[in-house]
Order: structure tokens, then C-alpha cells, then sequence
């Protein structure tokens, strides 16, 4: 049990102001999974520009096509993951209501089912850690730990959602969020 505590199932990681010059400078990554094999997460606040009807080619519905497509992180930048949100399915394999997919079919499947209240958020690449390498950045204290919610996950702004998190940590942590991108601009 002592073991388990340390696992960040559904647990936000956040760059506490560690990270400048590599690809998590001033990130937001909600960690599917993590266990003894390693950890798997999705960057919440990196759009990457595109639709996802620009980046996949295929028979995908409107509402597929017309979602945002967000860099889920820098490990293999082709590959696709979504997180689903149904009000209507209390289990979810990454948090309450919220479950993981890697399948295009179960995506659109998701979509064409049009139960009310369904989001997605759709992930091109995505975060990955070896055995034991969180659990080291995390003792080097290279990341902040925040509970995930699903506002911040599917409602919150992309572009504010790491000031967002760091000032609901408090006092402590709103001088980071304020501080410029490239401390040479104070």
C-alpha cells in the first residue's frame, strides 16, 4: 500500500519553474498511468495548431474533424491519443467519468453514440517515462503535482491553464506564474 501512494494516477504534473529550454518549459501534463513499468501522460496546454480533420485523413465525422489537435507530448508525435469524457460512465481507467483511448474507431464511435455531455480531447504523440525516471524528476523536484479536475482538463483555456494551476496552489507559487516566460524580459 506504502508503494501505491506514490503512483500519480490522475494527478496533474506541473513545471514549477525548473523546466526552462526543454519541451515541458511551463507545462501541464495529466498522467494516464503510472506504475512500476513507468509512466504514460498528455500535455493539456500544448495545442499544436491544427485540426484533427487536417492532420487525419479518413471518413471522420464533423464533430471529429472540427476538435483541436493538442501535442501530447515529444514521444512518438504520430501517435494518437484521447481522453473521453462521459457524464454517463462513472468508471474511467484515468479518472471518474474519464477514460483513455489509442483506437480512431472507438474516437468515432464515441462521437457518433451523441450522448449529451460527451467531450474529448484529442492528442497527437504524448509523455513517457522509463521505469523509475518520474520518480527521480519528481525527488529532483523538476515537477509540481496539483489534483486533476475536469474542468481544467476539457473547459479550462490551454493558454492560461499552467498560470491557472499554479495560483490555485497558492500564495507560494503565484510569483511563478507571473514571472515572465524569459526571465531577461524583468
Amino acid at each position: 500500500m506504502g508503494s501505491q501512494k506514490r503512483f500519480l494516477n490522475g494527478k496533474l504534473l506541473l513545471d514549477g519553474g525548473n523546466l526552462a529550454g526543454s519541451f515541458f518549459h511551463r507545462t501541464v501534463v495529466l498522467i494516464c498511468r503510472h506504475d512500476p513499468e513507468g509512466a504514460f501522460g498528455l500535455v493539456l496546454n500544448r495545442p499544436s495548431g491544427v485540426r484533427v480533420g487536417d492532420a487525419l485523413s479518413g471518413d471522420l465525422p464533423e464533430q471529429v474533424k472540427r476538435q483541436p489537435l493538442f501535442v501530447g507530448g515529444p514521444v512518438q508525435p504520430s501517435a494518437l491519443s484521447a481522453l473521453l469524457y462521459d457524464p454517463f460512465a462513472p468508471e474511467g481507467d484515468v479518472l471518474p467519468h474519464v477514460s483513455l483511448t489509442h483506437s480512431l474507431e472507438e474516437l468515432v464511435e464515441f462521437y457518433r453514440e451523441g450522448a449529451p455531455g460527451r467531450k474529448a480531447r484529442i492528442f497527437a504523440g504524448y509523455s513517457g517515462w522509463s521505469p523509475g525516471q518520474l520518480e527521480g524528476e519528481m525527488r529532483r523536484k523538476a515537477w509540481l503535482t496539483h489534483p486533476a479536475k475536469l474542468d481544467l482538463i476539457f473547459r479550462a483555456s490551454p493558454k492560461s491553464l499552467w498560470r491557472k494551476v499554479l495560483e490555485a496552489k497558492g500564495p507560494k507559487y503565484r510569483l511563478i506564474a507571473l514571472a515572465p516566460e524569459n526571465p531577461a524580459w524583468n
